[in-house]
């Protein structure tokens, strides 16, 4: 019988990163509130050449050349964000459009010709969305190969309270038959609800607003920026309410009672390292007939020996990466993956025939929860990430220029030794393609 899941993986996380004891001292808070309570040491910043784009361009390169991969033989990019760079021009043709040019003298010109390349957006959830359709188009093709990239800067308002989950960078994953990662079941469960936890919409500002807008500019102008609105605790109660519905679906469709017992890890979508492990709580509780019916009731259960030593063998080792980074929104829960996998394997621990459990959200809201059994080929392609090293060779920067970059005060880039991809320039005089942004590699 045929399978079918992730191939191979990498992933691409900014040079810059800022220490989290920096920003809560700037911002009246005790560190240890953020470090110990929330899981959170380091926030991984974009540089000025950065964006969802270039992140999503390194991702893709690193796993083709990390795999031997040749393009030609990819039919498909997905890329899940929800830092589009347009409204109608896809963030994926960014990315391919770098990587086919650098790769032009290996493979030719317009290696990706003939593969099809599209964003999904459904906020944090949007790349499980594309694996979720990939690995379908996968089925379906068994001799085809499809890449799913899941890409986004994490940024909020200056001195708000989401600003010290902020975080990014990108994982890039191959999606095949036979895959030497990662098989995955064909069983999903799903829970979709309507709702305005989370989300980013255009704000509306009259003409009257700004002092220079010229004389053909509407009356009312619509801003879109990158920074959402949302209400914490209201996120948090339907991340909760999702994941628990999802959970409940998939035991209807598998006839299973408590399928987590199964796990070897639990990957959830992180927006701060800790989160997977407090909303898991009313889950862990309804399966074991533990009353979860007022606050007080809630922080016994999470502080309970049991509960503690259920966490630590299935979910903190999938926690780490993301202390280092932040909230990556859709590539997290896939950097939660890698965490987890990459600690095994220094660690040494054999996860052949291990299931992986994965519970995904995105506001707005979705929750999917789907199973993973992991490949016997597996060390053979988590040998390559070498992921913990790589986020120690990182540039730490001062609060300032922190503050300058998310103002995009910067005209050049702040790590004087980057190599990589890089947004050149944005075409300003041109009618026809003014707001054109064009890439290179910078070497």
């Amino acid at each position: 019988m045929t399978k079918f899941g992730l191939d191979a993986a990498s992933f691409y996380v900014p040079s810059l990163y800022l220490e989290i004891k920096d920003l809560a001292e700037k911002r009246g808070i005790e560190p240890a509130k953020l470090e110990k309570g929330l899981g959170l040491h380091k926030m991984a910043l974009p540089d000025v050449h950065e964006d969802a784009a270039t992140f999503a361009a390194e991702a893709l390169l690193k796993l083709i050349q990390d795999y031997n991969i040749n393009p030609k033989e990819i039919s498909r990019v997905y890329l899940g964000t929800e830092s589009a760079l347009d409204a109608a021009k896809p963030t994926a043709t960014y990315a391919v459009q770098m990587v086919e040019e650098f790769l032009s003298d290996e493979f030719g010109e317009r290696s990706f010709k003939n593969c099809d390349v599209v964003d999904m957006t459904f906020a944090c959830v949007g790349a499980v969305d594309a694996l979720h359709n990939s690995l379908d188009f996968v089925r379906a093709n068994p001799t085809k190969k499809a890449v799913v990239i899941a890409s986004d800067y994490a940024k909020y308002e200056l001195a708000s309270s989401g600003e010290y989950t902020q975080g990014g960078g990108a994982v890039a994953l191959l999606v095949s038959s036979n895959p030497r990662l990662i098989e995955i079941d064909n069983n999903w469960g799903v829970a979709t609800e309507s709702v305005f936890d989370f989300f980013k919409p255009r704000r509306h500002h009259s003409k009257s607003e700004f002092n220079s807008a010229p004389e053909n500019y509407p009356d009312k102008i619509e801003v879109f920026t990158d920074e959402p609105v949302f209400d914490g605790q209201y996120s948090n109660q339907c991340y909760q309410d999702r994941i628990r519905e999802a959970y409940q679906h998939y035991k209807e469709q598998t006839f299973t009672v408590r399928p987590y017992e199964d796990w070897r890890y639990l990957i959830f979508h992180l927006p701060y390292a800790f989160h997977g492990k407090r909303v898991f709580t009313e889950i862990y509780s309804l399966e074991n007939n533990l009353d979860f019916s007022d606050a007080e009731k809630q922080k016994a259960i999470a502080k309970s020996e049991d509960y503690i030593n259920f966490i630590n063998e299935k979910i903190e080792k999938s926690q780490r990466a993301s202390s280092e980074i932040g909230n990556m929104y859709t590539a997290s829960i896939f950097m939660a993956l890698l965490s987890a996998l990459q600690t095994s394997f220094n660690e040494n621990e054999d996860l052949t025939e291990k299931e992986i459990g994965f519970l995904a959200y995105g506001s707005g809201s979705k929750s999917k929860v789907f199973v993973g059994k992991i490949s016997p080929e597996w060390k053979s392609v988590v040998k390559k990430w070498n992921l913990f090293e790589s986020l120690k060779n990182r540039l730490a920067i001062d609060f300032d220029t922190y503050e300058k970059l998310h103002r995009k005060q910067l005209d050049s880039s702040v790590n004087p030794n980057y190599k990589g991809f890089g947004l050149t320039r944005i075409e300003k005089e041109s009618p026809v393609l003014k707001g054109a942004r064009y890439y290179s590699y910078q070497k």
